[in-house]
């Protein structure tokens, strides 16, 4: 299978002073998605402009026609799968089905805090996204859902009509962990990963491909389990938080090296930040797009 180049736009652009272009532009480039990022804020980012993940897809699909749409990531942090069920429905409706949700368990971040709850712990986050999936799952493929868990409920929900996508939009579940991993090979159509954390200020390239090539057998594992075939699920790496951090954008040859490397391991999709100027995600914007009409060519 070629490799798949998708990009990620954050929704820090007020919509009709560039945040409009830099959609219709991944489009003509070739990208095969477009994602956004789904926070409330984030890091840097904080004190500055910020946009709605959903609203900013539901402009994007009413200016573009081909490319797929996503999340990378939402999480439970501040969304309700009721809620979230109805505004991805309308979304996959409004795209023509078009949509990918990227999903996650959430982190620490402002996200965390910002609905006036203490931050849950790491066994916490886990046990809400192991309810928060199958709950999803069931209201994008039933017309009414009833259920009542330990964090969520729903009370004869209508998700009427449904998904344009049969029998709903895939799910690329962001995982590394043995319960997330469960997660993404029993509900997944993709599994995403930024590769190892731990890794990004003092690891190695090598190190990484390694820590990677760990994390792609114990999704492997994962799916034996369930008895499914592995090579079933898409596997998506958000580039950028591993220790190569930006140098695969400094060059053709070098994004080339770069996602050969990552190909081998299998990977079938390779996310890149669109260029932000003066952040952790700056690039040369020409180089960017060199990268995207030429390097598909050169992966095949």
């Amino acid at each position: 299978m070629s490799l798949r180049l998708s990009t990620v736009i954050l929704p820090h652009r007020r919509w009709n002073e560039g945040g409009a272009r830099s959609w219709t532009r991944a489009e003509q480039l070739g990208f095969h998605a477009g994602y956004t990022y789904d926070h409330l804020s984030w890091r840097t980012f904080r004190d500055g402009p910020w946009f709605g993940a959903v609203p900013t897809l539901t402009a994007a699909a009413s200016i573009t026609d081909r490319l797929r749409l996503g999340t990378l990531v939402t999480s439970p942090n501040f969304r309700h799968p009721v809620t979230l069920a109805k505004e991805l429905i309308s979304l996959d409706d409004i795209s023509g089905g078009r949509v990918t949700l990227g999903i996650g368990a959430g982190g620490t971040g402002f996200d965390a805090t910002a609905l006036g709850q203490e931050p849950w712990t790491p066994r916490e986050r886990a046990d809400r996204f192991a309810e928060f999936v199958p709950l999803l799952d069931r209201l994008l493929t039933e017309d009414s859902v009833s259920y009542e868990g330990d964090f969520y409920a729903a009370h004869e929900a209508r998700t009427i009509p449904g998904c344009v996508q049969r029998p709903r939009l895939p799910f690329a579940i962001a995982a590394t962990g043995p319960r997330g991993l469960k997660l993404a090979a029993r509900h997944g159509q993709a599994w995403v990963t930024t590769g190892d954390p731990r890794l990004y200020e003092t690891g190695t390239p090598e190190q990484s491909v390694q820590a990677l090539r760990d994390q792609i057998e114990k999704l492997t594992d994962a799916c034996v389990a369930l008895g499914r075939n592995v090579q079933e699920l898409d596997k998506i790496l958000l580039t950028g938080f591993t220790p190569d951090r930006g140098r695969p954008l400094e060059s053709l040859d070098a994004f080339v090296d770069f996602a050969g490397r990552h190909q081998e391991l299998g990977f079938t999709e390779l996310v890149l930040h669109w260029p932000i100027p003066d952040s952790d995600f700056a690039a040369d914007e020409k180089v960017f797009e060199q990268i995207a009409m030429e390097a598909p060519g050169q992966l095949r």
